[in-house]
């Protein structure tokens, strides 16, 4: 077997393994991803920082004795510092932005043997589903090159759908982690609130509706890379429940039968398309044929009042990180600095008064309640990830015209995502049904708060029942 054929046919954690049985070196497991980067991301646009030089360095001096020793990986270009290495937030107001210092998720990443050799593509500041931006271009869905990757994590699902790394940092503030693992065929958990460290720059993300965590080829990958990197950093505001055992010690273990409930009808309403239904109902047959009890089940919440208070608070984040970043570069905000959707949505948040954002606030903490009583009848609440297959390219970039057709799209593409970031509960997408065009349709598990332990045990159980693995896209 080669160094290319290994790469291809095992995830970061046989690849580590394939390290310390001294099988591979890891700078021959660097090369390949360098030589799959530089033949891959022309076509794709995944990478758009690349950082080989420093990746050859870092393996210049002795690896940790790590879970992940040796396995090359990408940063997304968004609230990840890396002291040395700009960070853009995909923003040309940051494009000369150089941080100087790692970000505790990042020394943690870095602990774990990962070899960090460049950084993924995200839109401006994360606040688009599709990761289009003027900085760097569009990144294009490696299943089909006219379509979106999802967003913002699009940079590193398409790099891993195109098997340039086995998984990559990702993000989630709306379904960022989710939704760019729908659209590119992976699997995507975003993790409790507060599972993993926002430190030391910040106390939480968007008032604690992001949160960092991978998208990945295999389920395993996620639980280990959950067990390196999770845990409150000094200072946190909050943490989240310790879990019992190890994450990847799930995986693997019987879920025993669980009480599913099934929604096919989008929690802020918008109409969900019928390839979108068949994937859901698709993976509950499976559910069901496995043990479990699934039933219809509906969570309504009121749609106008959560979509207010998700308009003030990523607003109002928006134009406090927009008017500092001006002002410490001496000036006031202009409308040229940013993307023009971009500067329309930090604009609003300066009508934006101090009882707005304590409503707002009162309203995300009231979703919480109301699904933890939901979830009181049911162990698992299975969706689609998305209520539409992905979009061409254009259709929500921050430069789009039509501003109506954007903000349909938008609310098409997180009507199933954005609520579990409200609640700060766990969800996962996973790749189990591509439609009639071959691109595929994720299906999102949401679980209790705390729970990832059981969303990775029936994740694993439904990757074994119908892998997903050696489904890959025709890039040559």
């Amino acid at each position: 077997m080669t160094i290319g054929d290994a790469y291809e046919s095992h995830d970061a954690l046989g690849l580590a393994e394939l390290v310390r049985r001294g099988e591979v070196q890891p700078g021959e497991l660097l090369e390949v991803a360098i030589e799959r980067t530089e033949r891959l991301n022309p076509r794709i646009n995944a990478v758009v920082i690349p950082l080989f030089e420093q990746a050859r360095e870092q393996l210049a001096t002795e690896l940790p004795a790590a879970p992940f020793a040796g396995v090359p990986f990408l940063l997304k270009d968004l609230y990840a510092d890396y002291a040395g290495v700009r960070l853009t937030y995909g923003s040309q107001l940051f494009a000369d932005n150089v941080s100087d210092h790692d970000s505790e998720l990042v020394a943690r990443y870095r602990r774990a043997g990962l070899v960090i050799f460049g950084r993924s593509a995200s839109p401006e500041f994360g606040i688009t589903t599709s990761t289009e931006s003027v900085l760097f271009g569009a990144t294009r869905n490696p299943w089909n090159l006219e379509r979106m990757a999802g967003g913002s994590s699009g940079g590193a699902a398409a790099a891993v759908a195109a098997g340039i790394v086995p998984a990559a940092h990702a993000s989630d503030g709306g379904g960022s982690i989710r939704i760019p693992a729908s659209c590119c065929g992976l699997f995507g958990l975003k993790p409790t609130r507060a599972r993993t460290p926002s430190g030391p720059d910040a106390g939480e993300g968007w008032s604690g509706m992001s949160t960092a965590h991978v998208v990945s080829r295999s389920v395993r990958d996620s639980a280990a890379l959950l067990d390196a990197t999770h845990g409150a950093d000094p200072g946190a505001p909050y943490w989240a429940p310790p879990p019992q055992r190890a994450y990847l010690d799930e995986v693997g273990a019987p879920p025993g039968p669980l009480r599913i409930a099934l929604q096919t009808r989008a929690f802020n309403g918008v109409p969900t398309h019928p390839d979108c239904v068949a994937a859901a109902e698709d993976a509950a047959k499976l559910c069901a044929d496995l043990g479990h009890v699934v039933e219809p089940a509906e969570l309504s919440i009121d749609t106008a009042a959560f979509a207010r208070a998700s308009q003030v608070i990523i607003a109002s984040n928006l134009r406090a990180t927009l008017v500092d970043r001006a002002a410490s570069l001496g000036r006031e905000l202009a409308p040229g600095d940013v993307e023009p959707l971009t500067y329309t949505m930090a604009s609003a948040a300066a009508e934006v008064e101090a009882a707005d954002y304590a409503r707002a606030i009162r309203t995300i903490h009231g979703l919480g309640r109301q699904l933890a009583r939901f979830l009181e009848r049911y162990d698992v609440l299975l969706s689609p990830t998305l209520a539409t297959p992905p979009f061409p390219i254009g259709r929500l970039a921050l430069t789009a015209s039509d501003l109506p057709g954007f903000l349909e799209g938008l609310l098409q593409t997180v009507g199933f995502t954005q609520l579990f970031n409200a609640t700060g509960t766990p969800a996962a997408s996973l790749p189990l049904y591509w439609n009639g065009e071959g691109m595929p349709i994720g299906v999102q598990l949401a679980g209790r708060f705390g729970d990832e332990a059981t969303l990775l045990r029936v994740s694993a159980q439904l990757e074994q029942a119908r892998p997903w693995f050696e489904k890959r896209p025709a890039l040559a």
